[in-house]
C-alpha cells in the first residue's frame, strides 16, 4: 500500500505528464462550476425537503425502519422502544432527524404505541387521508422526508384532543442536554460559540491546510479516528490495520461559519464517490468520512448528501460514511501544519496539495482568513 512520501517520489519521477493530469482534474471548467453550486446550494433542496432513492433509504435505515418508515408499515403494539419511554427531551424523524414531539407532549394512551398530543411546531408534521385495512384514518408523516409515522385520532385526552399515535421504529430520542437553545438576540451564552466536528477527505494534509484558511476556523488538527487502536502510529495507520482514518479535527467559532459551510468546503476540495481513495492515495485510512458528535451534525451531513444527490453534483454515487464520533488520536507533530512547513521543498505539497488550496481560495475567496481581515 502506497503512502504519501512513497508518492512524492513517484510523482517526481513521474514528471510533467503527471503534473499536468492533476492540474487539469483539479482546474476543469466543470469542477469549479460544481465546486460553486456547492457553496451556493440548499441544505436540502428546492423543495425544502429530503429526497433519497430507495436504494439510498435501504442502505440507510434497518429493515424494520425501513418497512415502518418508506412501506407505511406497522409494528407490533407494546413492543415499541420509545412506548413506556419517561425521559426529557426531544423526538425527531429517524429518517432525516426533523424535529417532531417535544417530550412533555407525550402521554400514555394505553393504545400500544407512543402518544402525543401535538407536534413540536407547526408544519413539522403533514397528514393525509388513509383508506387502507378497511378503515378511514389521518396518517401522519414526517414534512421533511416523507417517513411513514403512524395516525393522528381526535380522542386525545389534553386541551388539543388529539392524539398522534407514533411507531418508535420512525422515532429517534435526543436528550434535553443535548439539544442546543440559541441564546436571546444579543445575549452571547458562555462558550455556546465554539463547536467541533471531525472529517476525514483523504489525505490529512491537504484537508488541514485548506481548514486553516477558513475564517472562523480556531484550530485544524491533523489525526485518526474510526479504529479500534489506541494511540495509533502513522505506519500502523498507513498499513491499514487499525481500522482508522485520517481525519482533521476542526474547532469553530459558529458566529463565524457553521457545520454547513464546513461542509461545503468538506465536498467541495475532495472526491466524496471514490471509495478508499483520493486520486493516488489508496487504502481505507483515506476513505470519505464525517464522525458526528451530535443528532444535529447528522442531520445535516445526511441533509447535504442527499441534496447533492438530488441535484446529481457528481457523475458517482457519493460513498461518504456518516458515523458516530468515538475517538480522536492526534498524529505525530510533524504532520501538524504539514503543507505550511513543507510546501516549498516537497514534492507532494505542490503537485497534490496546491492545486486543491487554490480551488478553495478561489470558490470561497470571500472566506478566507486574509480576506476577513482587509
Amino acid at each position: 500500500m502506497e503512502t504519501k512520501h512513497t508518492l512524492a517520489i513517484t510523482l517526481a519521477l513521474a514528471g510533467l505528464l503527471i503534473v499536468t493530469q492533476l492540474f487539469t482534474a483539479c482546474g476543469q471548467n466543470t469542477a469549479t462550476a460544481n465546486a460553486t453550486k456547492i457553496r451556493n446550494m440548499d441544505i436540502t433542496n428546492d423543495t425544502g425537503k429530503v429526497v433519497k432513492t430507495e436504494e439510498q433509504w435501504k442502505s440507510e435505515l434497518t429493515p424494520d425502519q425501513y418497512y415502518v418508515l418508506r412501506e407505511k408499515g406497522t409494528e407490533r403494539p407494546f413492543t415499541g422502544e420509545f412506548l413506556l419511554h419517561k425521559d426529557k427531551g426531544m423526538y425527531t424523524c429517524a429518517g432525516c432527524g426533523n424535529a417532531l414531539f417535544a417530550s412533555d407532549s407525550k402521554f400514555d394512551s394505553h393504545c400500544g404505541w407512543p402518544s402525543f398530543d401535538k407536534e413540536i411546531a407547526e408544519g413539522k408534521i403533514t397528514t393525509k387521508e388513509d383508506y387502507s385495512a378497511g378503515m378511514r384514518r389521518t396518517e401522519i408523516m414526517c414534512a421533511k422526508c416523507g417517513g411513514h409515522l403512524g395516525h393522528v385520532f381526535d380522542d386525545g385526552p389534553t386541551d388539543t384532543g388529539l392524539r398522534y399515535c407514533v411507531n418508535s421504529l420512525s422515532l429517534e430520542f435526543v436528550p434535553q442536554d443535548q439539544i442546543k437553545t440559541p441564546a436571546p438576540a444579543g445575549e452571547a451564552k458562555a462558550g455556546s460559540n465554539i463547536d467541533t466536528l471531525t472529517i476525514g477527505g483523504g489525505c490529512f494534509w491537504c484537508v488541514e491546510a485548506i481548514y486553516a484558511m477558513l475564517d472562523g476556523v480556531i484550530s485544524a488538527e491533523s489525526g485518526y479516528s474510526g479504529g479500534t487502536v489506541k494511540n495509533p502510529s502513522y505506519k500502523e495507520v498507513c498499513n491499514g490495520t487499525t481500522g482508522h482514518a485520517e481525519v482533521v479535527q476542526i474547532t469553530f467559532d459558529n458566529t463565524k461559519t457553521s457545520i454547513e459551510e464546513i461542509l461545503k468546503v468538506f465536498f467541495t476540495v475532495h472526491d466524496p464517490t471514490t471509495l478508499n481513495r483520493q486520486g493516488a492515495d489508496v487504502g481505507t485510512q483515506y476513505r470519505s468520512a464525517i464522525f458526528y458528535r451530535n443528532a444535529e451534525q447528522k442531520k445535516i451531513a445526511e441533509d447535504i448528501i442527499a441534496a447533492l444527490t438530488h441535484e446529481r453534483v457528481y457523475d458517482n454515487a457519493i460513498v461518504t460514511q456518516v458515523v458516530p464520533f468515538e475517538k480522536f488520536y492526534k498524529a505525530e507533530d510533524y504532520h501538524q501544519d504539514y503543507y505550511a512547513n513543507n510546501k516549498n521543498s516537497n514534492q507532494y505539497c505542490s503537485i497534490v496539495i496546491k492545486p486543491k488550496v487554490e480551488k478553495f481560495e478561489k470558490v470561497f475567496k470571500d472566506r478566507l482568513k486574509k480576506a476577513q481581515a482587509n
